[in-house]
């Protein structure tokens, strides 16, 4: 079966056909980067990363795209309270996004844009709108969209404009046309951070971000759009109502939006005050342990989160560790997993190429490692089984320890911690060269969260792990 995508736009399952054959071009909302994320952000990471891994293995180029807005009302108010610059807190918290995502598994896109240096694309989207008709300057110099100008608005979330107006607020903006109409630029307050247009000093609205920044890295029309479930209306209803007004493309072809996580049947979320960050439940649990259960249900389902669930979870890592124990202290094993090449199962294979069923996956998973335990009961050799169990559990970024460190390390193993350490050591270095000081001291504070405590000297910067 070839790879099948659940469009939301179609609201179907349909075949992936790429716009350029043998290449994806897929762009991915990212964080506002003002706070260190939540389990919620790691699900969408985590989900399409799954995604990401999948297309190149299905043998696509992929120009993989998540951005960071780093502008907002949010940052702003954060910095302030903090006394940095806005710039300061976004380095800071950037660089402690990219420490868990590493934690997690999770491979750089190819591209991270952030808004603030892309406003020279933004300016010029927010100028053909305005061109075009489908936007206008308010009476008090803010920038506005034209939301009934486009006739395609509410296709992606299957809203109606008059449904949408009915359920507005009674105090409305007075300085808008139409109550429904959203702002693409905002005139500068004193004090905070501004870009030069013409129509003043100001900063950008957060849907014209993501609509020019992805067609600055993938065109105008490209084949993957994809977030969480949450950003469907309005924030991906506005992009697509920006970039197809501003540019006359299709946009993106295929919308994909993973379920949420939710706590006590409510979203983790930060202004519900409900959340738990990555790098506090790192604390208690490995990475791992986190990655299954967010991939242990299907994307496009909600998710509760809880103590329990990932103990569920680390259960059944341990069952996967404990077969790789097997396999590390049986040496033809060993041998044959050097000599064989390493392939997927064709039920592993059917299962992500049917809309990326990673539980469908899980089954084969264990299923293989069952088989595995078998045969090696039996005396039977496993050389194919132990290279479909390393192939499987490779592509979805789990058992990646060897079983020892598990079982005696679990979070806490410095024999895994090393492989991110040692890299995060090399960047704050980089940070401190650049007297980028705010970003040398996150991965800092970050790996002392977990443990690990640096060490600089003459030679160079140590680490080491205490209890």
């Amino acid at each position: 079966m070839n790879l099948q995508i659940y469009n939301t736009l179609a609201r179907q399952k349909e075949e992936f056909t790429p716009l350029v054959k043998g290449k994806a071009g897929m762009y991915v909302c990212g964080v506002t980067i003002y706070d260190h994320c939540h389990v919620g952000h790691a699900r969408v990471m985590v989900v399409f990363d799954v995604i990401y891994r999948w297309l190149m293995q299905l043998g696509y180029e992929v120009n993989y795209v998540r951005n960071f807005t780093d502008v907002d009302d949010k940052i702003i108010k954060r910095a302030n309270e903090a006394g940095i610059e806005p710039k300061a807190l976004t380095d800071e918290m950037i660089a402690a996004f990219h420490v868990d995502m590493d934690a997690l598994h999770c491979l750089r896109p190819t591209h991270e844009p952030r808004a603030t240096l892309h406003m020279n694309e933004i300016i010029k989207m927010i100028a053909q709108l305005i061109d075009q008709g489908f936007a206008y300057v308010s009476d008090r110099g803010d920038v506005l969209y034209s939301v009934r100008k486009f006739e395609g608005y509410g296709q992606l979330s299957g809203k109606k404009i008059d449904e949408l107006e009915s359920g507005s607020r009674v105090d409305v903006d007075r300085s808008k046309d139409d109550p429904l109409d959203f702002v693409l630029w905002k005139q500068a307050k004193s004090e905070e951070p501004a870009w030069d247009s013409p129509w003043g000093s100001g900063r950008p609205g957060w849907h014209i971000e993501c609509s020019a920044m992805s067609c600055a890295h993938l065109g105008t029309t490209f084949d993957i759009h994809g977030g969480g479930m949450d950003l469907k209306f309005p924030h991906h209803e506005n992009e697509i109502a920006q970039a197809r007004a501003a540019n006359g493309g299709a946009f993106a072809r295929y919308w994909l939006h993973n379920g949420l996580v939710n706590i006590n049947a409510e979203k983790m979320s930060k202004s519900l005050g409900n959340f738990f960050t990555i790098c506090e439940v790192l604390k208690k649990y490995d990475a791992e342990v986190l990655r299954m259960f967010l991939l242990g249900t299907h994307y496009r389902s909600p998710v509760d989160f809880s103590d329990a669930a990932l103990d569920v979870a680390k259960a059944g890592l341990d069952r996967l560790y404990e077969t790789k124990r097997r396999l590390e202290q049986v040496k033809q094993a060993e041998e044959q997993l050097t000599t064989e090449k390493e392939t997927l199962p064709d039920a592993f294979v059917s299962a992500l190429n049917d809309d990326f069923n990673t539980p469908e996956a899980f089954a084969e998973i264990f299923q293989t490692c069952k088989e595995i335990n078998r045969m090696l009961d039996a005396g039977e050799g496993v050389s194919r089984q132990v290279s479909e169990l390393t192939a499987m559990t490779s592509l979805l970024g789990i058992v990646q320890k060897n079983a020892d460190a598990w079982f005696h390390g679990g979070a806490d193993s410095t024999e895994v911690d090393a492989m991110w350490v040692e890299s995060l050591i090399v960047d704050r270095n980089v940070a401190r060269t650049e007297r980028n000081f705010a970003r040398a001291d996150a991965i800092r504070d970050e790996l002392a969260a977990r443990d690990i405590i640096l060490e600089d000297g003459a030679d160079g910067t140590t680490w080491k792990k205490v209890d």
